[in-house]
């Protein structure tokens, strides 16, 4: 019997229709509209076409979004100088650069320069440490944060649960092992993780409850390294050739989804699983900063 399908897709909308729902109440009680600028250098076709998609999301979820594309030729110093204004700027309450910059631009110099309380993709090293610590209130990096919410929307609540993380990279891998393991809802699991050096890697993932596989790296995960009854996140985007298609390619995860599906409970696709879900936990990530920023605001002139 084949897997039941948990698609990010659908469970996306759902959590994209509550945030209209919570903008339109701020709007109404509090007088807040939740702001988020992107900042995209260069011209990239991919990044132009993801920031075009968060920026079209924010619109139509109700908040105030700004998209500042500047040329590739834009020196580090003034695209720091711009970070900084929009750390100052009271409508911004969520700030994210694409990724990735151009060569002569320092990725760190920018993501820390970056207010951690407006880091809405999670990557300041601030928010790193206070992931790590297991803070309930941390701004976490957006694709986890979303698999946590595939996982628990879907009935398959990681509390108690093995969970094996294949993959540890800072955007992925390594936050959704702390996600995992901290104390709360999505939480509570046992983890271990796994990468491409991990010896008999199959021998590890047939561990898991809940196996969770971001490593990059096509259909790498196939039938006999899944324990029967296990529940699989797909986090892999990949471009396989494939003659047969009009475009010459088609996109696989990291996981053989035909043969994995006929083993597991439950599975995400791709695409339609994960990805979809990055969009809507960066919407949710700036609503729930500007609720805080103007928590803190209205404290501070309270105790004035």
């Amino acid at each position: 019997m084949s897997a039941t399908l948990i698609s990010g897709k659908e469970i996306s909308q759902e959590i994209r229709e509550e945030i209209r729902q919570r903008v339109a109440e701020l709007k109404r009680a509090r007088g807040l509209t939740p702001g988020l600028a992107t900042v995209l250098v260069g011209d990239d076709p991919a990044s132009h076409m993801y920031v075009g998609m968060k920026n079209k999301a924010a619109k139509e979820a109700g908040l105030h979004s700004e998209q500042i594309t500047l040329p590739g030729s834009t020196p580090q110093d003034e695209l720091l100088g711009l970070i900084a204004g929009l750390n100052a700027n009271p409508e911004i309450h969520g700030i994210l650069v694409q990724l990735p910059l151009p060569d002569h631009i320092d990725d760190q110099a920018v993501l820390v320069a970056i207010d951690p309380d407006k880091d809405v993709d999670g990557f300041h090293p601030v928010n790193v440490g206070r992931l790590s610590t297991g803070d309930p209130d941390v701004l976490a990096p957006c694709t986890p944060l979303g698999v946590i919410e595939m996982l628990v929307r879907s009935g398959y609540d990681p509390e108690g649960r093995h969970a094996v993380v294949v993959g540890r990279s800072n955007i992925v891998g390594r936050p959704m092992a702390s996600l995992l393991l901290r104390k709360g809802r999505g939480g509570n699991a046992t983890v271990t993780v796994a990468h491409s050096r991990t010896r008999d890697l199959g021998a590890v993932t047939r561990l898991a409850d809940i196996l969770v596989v971001a490593m990059g790296r096509p259909e790498t995960i196939t039938a006999d390294m899944v324990k029967p009854g296990a529940v699989v996140i797909d986090v892999g985007t990949n471009r396989v050739d494939d003659p047969t298609r009009e475009r010459g390619y088609r996109v696989v995860g990291d996981v053989a989804f035909d043969e994995v599906k006929e083993v597991a409970e439950a599975i995400s696709p791709v695409p339609g699983g994960v990805g979809p879900m990055t969009i809507a936990m960066l919407l949710s990530n700036t609503v729930d900063a500007a609720v805080r920023m103007a928590d803190r605001m209205e404290g501070a002139g309270a105790g004035a």
